[in-house]
């Protein structure tokens, strides 16, 4: 950064407002958004939501009133007015693990929707036909939406009803995934294949098989996204979509710092993912 930056090097606090802090899925890329802030002496104070609207919102104005030079928030799923509140005090903005087209901020994360297509589209390959998709609750979260509808357009492209997909919304928690797995897998006609929203939920369901006497993946396939730890430890381990965590938060906060330090206009940053092929993904029996 050029000589503006230096003589800001130790005024400079960012807020980062995130769902949940309870969910692995955000520690890398978070981490990796502070450390880059740090090497700059900068301050990040972090506030988490509870995947709660009002309460996000409540915490974005805090964050300005303490001061926030700018801010990382998750998707871009909320009230325009909150929007219109950071521009009119000229608070740069960071949308992270998504990419719109909101104006006045930038976008630094991936396009969700083609990551869940392009895992659904693998799976069809391997025949799977009744599928079955374990998610988060999608009022205010765009990228569970996506990720739905990633699926449903792979199914439309294949021939299948998009709206025969079997959808379970729920929290993200291992007990969830294990409670939403079994509720898929009463009756007769069971799907051949479960995808998740994340890996937590994926975990969940591979342990809610396991308690039911079910073969992963000889009876069902389970894929998750994201590619935490926890998807490589979990017997078998998951097939998931790799997502560049740590990448994207050192990425979202060089962004931020060349708004705020250099003066630098919004911009948007499209990361790849990746399919991380494993066990718990196989041919329909």
């Amino acid at each position: 950064f050029g000589a503006r930056a230096l003589a800001a090097r130790r005024t400079n606090t960012y807020g980062a407002v995130i769902p949940t802090m309870e969910n692995a899925i955000f520690a890398r890329g978070v981490q990796a958004f502070q450390d880059a802030l740090a090497s700059i002496d900068s301050t990040l104070l972090v506030a988490s939501s509870n995947y709660e609207a009002s309460v996000e919102e409540s915490q974005i104005r805090n964050l300005v009133a303490r001061g926030a030079d700018g801010l990382l928030l998750i998707g871009a799923d909320r009230d325009p007015a909150i929007y219109d509140f950071l521009a009119e005090r000229g608070i740069p903005v960071v949308l992270a693990w998504a990419i719109g087209n909101q104006p006045g901020v930038s976008f630094v994360g991936f396009d969700n929707e083609a990551a869940s297509r392009k895992l659904a589209e693998k799976a069809l390959k391997l025949g799977h036909r009744r599928i079955a998709y374990i998610s988060a609750q999608s009022i205010h979260n765009d990228r569970a939406r996506a990720r739905v509808e990633g699926v449903r357009a792979a199914m439309k492209a294949a021939g299948l009803d998009p709206q025969s997909l079997r959808l379970v919304e729920t929290h993200y928690s291992i007990k969830r995934g294990k409670t939403a797995f079994h509720a898929l897998m009463e009756g007769e006609d069971r799907p051949t294949l479960v995808m998740c929203g994340n890996d937590v939920l994926a975990v969940g369901a591979v342990m809610a098989a396991r308690e039911m006497g079910i073969d992963v993946p000889g009876d069902v396939s389970v894929t998750g996204f994201d590619d935490i730890e926890i998807a490589t430890v979990v017997s078998p381990p998951i097939t998931t979509v790799h997502v560049p965590h740590r990448k994207m938060g050192n990425l979202a906060a060089q962004a931020l710092l060349r708004q705020t330090l250099e003066g630098k206009p919004p911009e948007t940053i499209c990361l790849e993912t990746e399919i991380a092929e494993r066990a718990s993904l196989g041919p329909v029996g």
